[in-house]
């Protein structure tokens, strides 16, 4: 969408957001048309460019990607805005930062650990994140913000679950939160599906001595030539058989 046919009202809304990052892109793309991933990374630093247009969506502000080709002939991704009656500037707003206390509190609730692969990590290396999607229902608008709504990522879990709802149709168009409650990512523990795919996951971290168990099931996969997940499956398939 060319700027100059951007309605007014909705450039005044744009001009309103101040966090620095998304404010960064939507100057950009108000003055270019579009942002290119590599542009996210060499003029302004951002080395995770779906991080940072994803900071513009928590602002309420529709963003489509879509490919360019750079100088060199390399197809890379880019961002615009997208159908503005999409916008959602009131409902959302832009994310709220978590005061230390909240994730203390959080963490005293669920223990210093990761939620998804529910291995142990110093309190500074976890992320609260919601379960249910900021850009499905917004934040928590209440004075004090109820902990179950909530959880605690490592970074690689964060990025895999960010991945995975932005992909699912969900996140995108329909945003209804009951769906995004009865998904793995909000509740790995009780779930009836992976973005909204019929799937069933299971994350295993081996440990210090328990290493020794890992290199076993690996000697053993590259001796029958399959890959640990599928072989691991064929193990435990065999010992649920045999249970009476």
């Amino acid at each position: 969408m060319n700027n100059q046919d951007l309605p007014e009202d909705f450039i005044r809304k744009l001009k309103a957001v101040t966090n620095k990052r998304p404010r960064t892109v939507i100057d950009h793309i108000l003055k270019n048309g579009y942002i290119t991933t590599e542009e996210l990374k060499t003029l302004y630093g951002y080395q995770h460019p779906p991080r940072a247009a994803r900071d513009v969506r928590e602002e309420g502000i529709p963003l489509e990607t879509f490919r360019v080709t750079d100088s060199s002939g390399r197809s890379i991704g880019a961002y615009r805005f997208a159908n503005i009656s999409e916008a959602r500037f009131g409902r959302l707003g832009g994310r709220k930062i978590f005061p230390k206390d909240f994730k203390t509190g959080l963490i005293k609730l669920l223990g210093c650990k990761c939620s998804i692969c529910l291995d142990d990590y110093e309190d500074r290396y976890l992320q609260v994140d919601h379960r249910v999607p900021y850009e499905v229902t917004g934040d928590d608008k209440s004075l004090e913000r109820d902990y179950n709504g909530y959880m605690l990522l490592c970074g690689s879990c964060n990025r895999a679950k960010s991945w995975s709802c932005e992909h699912c149709v969900n996140w995108s168009k329909n945003k209804k939160p009951d769906i995004c409650g009865d998904c793995y990512w909000a509740q790995p523990d009780s779930y009836k599906h992976i973005a909204m795919r019929e799937i069933r996951r299971l994350d295993i971290v081996w440990h210090e001595e328990e290493v020794a168990d890992y290199e076993e099931l690996k000697r053993q996969s590259d001796s029958v030539m399959t890959n640990i997940p599928d072989f691991v499956k064929a193990v435990l398939k065999k010992h649920i058989r045999r249970i009476p």
